[in-house]
């Protein structure tokens, strides 16, 4: 048999390289973001960088510990509190002490130019001056600073190289929570990629920053901790006292390596999910399709005395020996192509600058094996069929596309529509919010792909009938010829049309939901904003002067919410620690600028002893009180005031600024009252923007910057996934329409016979793949409008009116691309097969 095997194989070399060519991709690609997936779950170890070269560091705890049933549970605090006078008093005793400071920053040089910023869209950090002994900032041109109107900044040496730059003399304008001010660059210092510093004379930042965020004490590390406990009535709770590589955790953003990573590996699971679905997918499909081409082979190993456990044994043995040079290739294809994968996402900004491949293996190893194992699940059924035709049915059943439908395919397939649309039904009627989470949206439309196309033998007769009416009906033969070939060849069409669904289905799903989404959200804001103007502090932990805050709220005829981004932190059912993003706001400026979505209570019976929750907690009863941790730590009991419907996931959680009293205000609502004058408030706060180099926006402004419809980030996730998954199925639609047209050189022979030309014979074939590809386009499309209609009800009971983003032109240039793609797969071997005497093949029709 094995012998007979290998002469079978050379003999539709064709099949076989097909075959092996779809594996080999297929593992690749799963080797590839398998690799790729397994180098984010490390981030590189790095020590202390702020407070390199400090002793001993000190600081408020910016860690909430709570102790339950199952351990003690942890969450970051979004307003750390100040070092206590008390303690910096009680270290001061023991030697040298230096208080750092750091508060926000921006600034420009005089007569122009952005607002300096660093690389994440954050302002700089100012800091004393006398703290960057203790950090890796030396000076580089120039001296300290002495008096309030000089400044030393950090230069990036490219920035140094060039004219444009910053420099020792020049002049800026330095924007602080105290307002705007020119001021004199007296000396500069090589940028870090940690933060983008400003140094001021201690006795301003003093004066700009009351508060002591962190102590350097040049003392013995245990007579520090004694101190602490001492100034904290001996416990030392609240305090943190940092040596070593401790000292990390005093950085700008100790975890911004992990926390890089934690979006990549995201991205990186959903794309290998994807990938490794559409590589099964298409994998075994195409085995599948190879076996049933073989139909006839079969028949007549049967009527020569096969039996049927040597036609599966032929048959699997042939699968093995394609698997695994293929799986082997697909490994070495995937090891070679991480790398630039990496590279990419790197220089298009989805990864951070020092993530590349590690050297793991086992993403090689699942590869391969997983290829081995799909490879064989794709002829597992196809040959058990094959096993159980008798003799005497065989060659009947070779003429003709019967029995295409087993019930095992039937109930496998409704399993996965009812699975599918289970799980949609299911998520309307008990969460709709779970309709928004990428692993839903991109979960659903798999099931329903497989279901569809299980279901192919049974839809494509009809769906050809459909898209072929009018060409059919047109004169000559073409259309007619291409509806019936593609109706009666059913495993042919369904083989070709697979790809085209999986293109087709995927791209619409995933672009047409993350649209709506990006939409909805966009929506929602607009609709909750009754503010004809926001202002708001550039980066996620800005400020806005105080200056601009007063002079807006003395405005005439201006409603103003002044507004401050905090965190309250829950612990429900006894052992999960849940953090809520939270603004503190005065209830009664809430109200004249703001049109929450109030599911019960009341906004305006917000006061300090209240709360303002959403649907999604826990504890959701007007009238019931919470126990909550405040952004600082603190821990107070809350009265629920109101409860705010979920919405698309941005409707959180509201208290009183008196609970958030480490937060500066990074916000202002602006709204015109009745009968004021609209001119005259726009110009009196576009002036106290002017002078406080504060960015005034209209509504409209604020939206299309805040709430884009899609962001560069998501756009280039969208790209990286849908790049690899699209670029996997075209190539498997052009490898399956060579191995289907290849199989065919009978029938294009018959039609030579008959009278037809090679260009009549040319449009045939090409007119079959325009058909299949419509086919397929029309079954991606019906999954995709199930999924765009469970999210369109999704938001529905979620309170948003937001129409449907439908990408037509993504889609039709993604049916235009699979149109071209299976014309020339179909033409070209069949434009070869032509070149030969038509008498030489006729009798190799199956």
């Amino acid at each position: 048999m094995l012998r007979l095997t290998l002469q079978g194989m050379r003999a539709r070399w064709v099949t076989f390289t097909g075959s092996f060519v779809a594996l080999a991709l297929g593992v690749g690609l799963i080797a590839a973001t398998g690799l790729a997936l397994a180098a984010t779950f490390q981030a590189p170890h790095r020590g202390p960088e702020r407070f390199a070269a400090a002793p001993v560091v000190v600081r408020a705890t910016d860690t909430l510990r709570v102790s339950t049933p199952i351990g003690e549970r942890t969450q970051r605090l979004a307003d750390p509190r100040a070092v206590p006078a008390e303690v910096a008093a009680e270290l001061a005793r023991l030697g040298r002490t230096v208080e750092d400071r750091t508060f926000p920053v921006s600034y420009a040089s005089v007569g122009g130019g952005a607002d300096r910023t660093d690389g994440e869209g954050a302002v700089a950090a100012g800091h004393p001056w006398s703290v960057a002994a203790a950090t890796p900032y030396r000076l580089t041109d120039g001296r300290a600073p002495r008096t309030p109107g000089e400044v030393v900044v950090a230069v990036a040496a490219r920035e140094r190289d060039r004219s444009g730059g910053v420099a020792v003399g020049d002049r800026v304008r330095v924007v602080t929570p105290a307002g705007a001010d020119s001021r004199t660059v007296v000396g500069t210092v090589a940028a870090t990629d940690f933060e983008t510093a400003v140094f001021f004379t201690d006795a301003e930042a003093a004066q700009l920053s009351p508060r002591i965020d962190a102590l350097v004490v040049h003392a013995d590390a245990a007579a520090v901790r004694k101190a602490v406990r001492k100034a904290v009535r001996g416990t030392g709770s609240g305090i943190d006292v940092l040596t070593g590589d401790e000292r990390r955790r005093a950085d700008p953003d100790p975890d911004r390596d992990s926390e890089a990573l934690v979006s990549v590996n995201a991205l990186l699971g959903t794309a290998a999910g994807i990938t490794c679905f559409v590589s099964v997918f298409v994998v075994a499909s195409t085995f599948a399709f190879a076996v049933a081409q073989r139909r006839r082979e079969f028949g007549l190993l049967r009527t020569a005395g096969a039996t049927a456990r040597q036609i599966r044994r032929t048959v699997f043995a042939e699968a093995v020996l394609v698997a695994v040079p293929a799986s082997a290739a697909g490994c070495l294809l995937g090891a070679v192509g991480a790398p630039p994968l990496a590279a990419w996402m790197v220089d298009s900004g989805v990864a951070p600058s020092w993530f590349a491949i590690g050297d793991q293996t086992w993403p090689l190893h699942t590869a391969f094996w997983t290829g081995l194992c799909v490879a064989m699940a794709g002829v597992l059924t196809s040959s058990w069929r094959a096993g159980r035709i008798k003799p005497t049915e065989a060659l009947r059943e070779a003429a003709l596309d019967k029995g295409t439908m087993p019930p095992s395919r039937w109930l496998l397939g409704a399993l996965l529509l009812l699975a599918g649309l289970g799980l949609l039904v299911w998520s309307l009627a008990t969460d709709p919010g779970e309709a928004l989470k990428r692993k839903t949206y991109i979960t659903r439309p798999m099931l329903l792909i497989v279901g569809f196309a299980l279901y192919a033998p049974v839809l494509v007769p009809p769906l050809v009938r459909l898209v072929t009416w009018l060409p059919a009906r047109l004169p000559g033969a073409t259309g007619l010829l291409a509806r019936e070939n593609a109706a009666t060849g059913v495993r042919r069409t369904s083989a070709v049309a697979a790809p085209v669904l999986i293109t087709v289905a995927l791209a619409a799903s995933l672009l047409g939901t993350t649209a709506t989404i990006s939409e909805a959200k966009a929506t929602e804001a607009a609709t909750q904003t009754a503010a004809d103007y926001v202002v708001a502090a550039p980066g996620e932990k800005g400020a806005l002067p105080a200056p601009f805050v007063t002079r807006a709220q003395s405005i005439p005829g201006a409603a103003v919410s002044a507004s401050r981004s905090t965190a309250v932190t829950v612990l429900e059912e006894g052992v999960a620690l849940v953090r809520s993003e939270a603004r503190a706001v005065d209830p009664a400026a809430l109200a004249a600028v703001s049109r929450l979505p109030v599911a019960s209570g009341r906004v305006a019976d917000l006061d300090d002893g209240g709360i303002v929750v959403n649907e999604e907690w826990l504890t959701r009863t007007v009238g019931q009180r919470v126990r909550v941790w405040l952004g600082d730590g603190r821990e107070v009991t809350l009265r629920i005031v109101a409860v705010l419907r979920t919405g698309t996931g941005g409707n959180g959680v509201y208290v009183t600024p008196r609970n958030a009293p480490g937060a500066p205000v990074d916000r202002v609502d602006v709204a015109v009252r009745d009968g004021a004058d609209a001119t005259a408030v726009d110009a009196a706060l576009r002036e106290a923007g002017a002078a406080t180099r504060t960015t005034v926006l209209t509504k409209d402004e604020w939206l299309a910057r805040s709430h884009p419809r899609s962001s560069e980030s998501t756009r280039l996730g969208l790209l990286l996934i849908l790049g690899i998954a699209l670029l996997y199925t075209g190539i498997a639609l052009a490898n399956t329409l060579v191995m289907a047209t290849s199989d065919r050189v009978g029938d294009l022979a018959v039609l030579r016979l008959t009278g037809a030309t090679k260009p009549q014979v040319l449009r045939l074939v090409a007119a079959e793949a325009l058909v299949v590809v419509a086919v397929g386009s029309l079954l991606g499309a019906a999954v995709a409008g199930l999924n765009l209609l469970g999210l369109r009800g999704a938001l529905a009971l979620l309170s948003v009116r937001s129409p449907l983003v439908v990408p037509w032109g993504g889609l039709g240039a993604m049916v235009a691309a699979s149109a071209v793609l299976a014309v020339v797969a179909a033409v070209v071997p069949a434009l070869t097969a032509l070149r030969t005497r038509p008498v030489e093949h006729a009798g190799t029709r199956e």
